[in-house]
């Protein structure tokens, strides 16, 4: 893990936002990121002095932006903004949800695009490196208008209120959290109580550690089913290249097809019965391994795809253009990002779901191929595996209820303003819960295959016996009936580590969808994150007002004084 990552909106990567959320990697800001920001700064203060109101800068919000608010009460606008959206509930969110958010919004607001002043950048990225982890509730985004509750959460703790967590995992008031640190809490100006609360990075953050972890779960599912094709007796000759990419060419299911066959390689197992006439054909849960995990492998790809996007985007509202205007936007909905995060859990589902047919077909003695029931010790007096493969399939069933999407069940809101929403923040929140889920059910079919191959008196074959002396390290093998809790829970641990794909790459490499290079990604014509010779920050002030709808938010056309960039909350 890198000593400190430079926080470049250009370059940030998924590792590197894996890193901060759940290794603490320390944050630094260049100079370069501080000038752009105090640069685009410019252009908000210009435009709070000026006479005519900005929307989000010198106007209330929402349903209140018609009211041009005085300099002397900006800063209590800010505070009451942030005071009034920290408004979740529920149990908190876990401290890496909540760092890789605050380190995406910091990524934002490095574009200087949000307008904020460059000490509140610091202060975030501060917070991220002394370990101060604002408490986030469940609850409280429909992931439109940002991640409102979320951000708010931690933009109060920036403001020395509310409540967080200190390095010590202790949680306390965050004024004294942030005076312990040694980190003085910022008084808001114009524009930045908006600038921290409108953005997509709860989702972002969430899809981007899901796709790092799914990467790892696709390849360990490769491996445990070749390995439950091992111990069930089937063939290896149904994942031969000349099957998959020249007849059917997805990526996805040539990238698990050759894994499976790399991890089959030299099998004595699969050679003791590659000339019986047992079985014409396997079941489809082995057979149409690769056709299943590979749908899944493209599924990652695309949602890759989208978190690249998402990940050079500068989301804000309203938002600072290269010519000092300020301009409403509706690029705080979350749809792009809700609409995979749904895809990624049913995928992972069906995946868990395929996996656990496997395991199925290890218990039964009618078509395990003569193993015993259950893989008992002593069938009868010994229940073998049956109870752990209760609890698979009940994780299976469970994984398959989060997989009914939330992006389709939008709640208007804001008084009819915010009409669609995404509920992306609800679709990541399931979606963790999947793909933990998928992690334990692949877990108990790795302990499950294992059995069934020590079982079995020929040997594995070189990739999937390294995976098997990996979890004989700390798992017995077979045996009389004993504590399965522990040695379930021991597998999985090395399923969710990385221990077992890293058993079966000592041997040989194997193929993988989301790489290094996941986030490296940039657009055609630059990123938002530019330092453009003829930026300005006075700009045209008309224009800019024109642009932020601030002339409806004086005298709306239909005479009611409502203003046309919208009534809802921080929109």
């Amino acid at each position: 893990m890198p000593v400190s990552i430079d926080l470049d909106p250009d370059t940030l990567t998924f590792a590197q936002v894996v890193d901060v959320a759940r290794h603490d990697a320390k944050v630094a800001l260049s100079e370069t990121t501080l000038a752009r920001v105090n640069k685009y700064r410019e252009a908000i203060d210009a435009l709070a002095s000026a006479e005519k109101p900005v929307y989000g800068v010198s106007t209330g919000f929402g349903a209140l932006a018609q009211r041009h608010i005085p300099a002397e009460l900006r800063t209590q606008l800010q505070k009451s903004l942030i005071r009034s959206h920290a408004a979740g509930v529920g149990d908190p969110v876990e401290r890496e949800v909540v760092r890789a958010l605050m380190l995406l919004r910091a990524r934002t607001l490095a574009t200087g695009r949000a307008g904020v002043r460059a000490e509140v950048l610091q202060t975030y990225v501060d917070l991220l490196n002394a370990g101060i982890t604002p408490v986030v509730h469940e609850y409280g985004s429909l992931g439109c208008s940002g991640d409102l509750a979320p951000l708010s959460a931690c933009a109060l703790v920036v403001m020395g209120e509310g409540v967080a967590t200190g390095p010590d995992g202790v949680a306390g008031p965050a004024d004294e959290v942030l005076a312990a640190a040694g980190i003085t809490p910022v008084t808001l100006a114009e524009k930045e109580g908006l600038a921290l609360v409108n953005g997509t990075d709860g989702m972002l953050g969430m899809l981007i550690m899901a796709l790092s972890d799914l990467e790892n779960l696709l390849t360990a599912v490769d491996v445990s089913a070749a390995m439950s094709i091992e111990g069930l007796f089937g063939t290896d000759a149904v994942f031969a290249p000349e099957l998959h990419y020249a007849l059917r060419p997805h990526d996805g299911q040539s990238a698990a097809a050759a894994n499976m066959l790399t991890s089959l390689k030299e099998s004595g197992i699969t050679a003791s019965h590659r000339d019986s006439t047992h079985l014409v054909q396997d079941a489809y849960s082995m057979r149409c391994a690769p056709q299943v995990n590979g749908a899944a492998r493209d599924a990652v790809g695309f949602a890759t795809q989208v978190a690249e996007r998402e990940l050079r985007a500068a989301i804000d509202n309203p938002v600072v253009l290269t010519n000092g205007m300020v301009s409403s936007n509706g690029n705080f909905h979350g749809a792009p990002l809700a609409h995979a995060l749904d895809f990624l859990a049913i995928v992972a589902a069906d995946v868990a779901s395929m996996s656990e047919r496997r395991t199925d077909r290890m218990m039964d003695v009618t078509r395990n191929q003569n193993l015993t029931p259950f893989l008992a010790d002593d069938a009868g007096v010994d229940s073998g595996l049956m109870i752990a493969h209760y609890t698979q399939a009940a994780m299976v069933s469970e994984a398959k209820r989060n997989a009914s999407p939330a992006s389709v069940d939008s709640i208007p809101s804001s008084a009819m303003q915010e009409d669609h929403v995404s509920m992306g923040w609800s679709a990541a929140r399931k979606l963790r819960k999947v793909v933990d889920n998928l992690a334990s059910v692949v877990g108990i079919e790795f302990y499950a295959a294992s059995r069934a191959c020590d079982m079995r008196e020929a040997a594995p074959a070189p990739v999937t016996g390294a995976v098997i002396s990996a979890i004989r390290e700390t798992v017995p093998g077979p045996g009389p009936d004993r504590f399965l809790s522990p040695e379930l829970a021991e597998t999985i641990a090395k399923v969710k580590d990385g221990s077992l794909v890293a058993a079966a790459e000592s041997v040989t490499p194997l193929q993988h969808t989301v790489t290094e290079a996941a986030g490296t990604w940039l657009p055609e014509g630059g990123s938002p994150a530019v330092n453009d010779p003829k930026f300005t920050a006075l700009g045209n002030l008309d224009a800019a007002a024109e642009a932020s709808g601030t002339d409806a938010a004086t005298t709306h056309p239909d005479g009611t004084g409502q203003n046309s960039a919208g009534q809802g909350e921080a929109n």
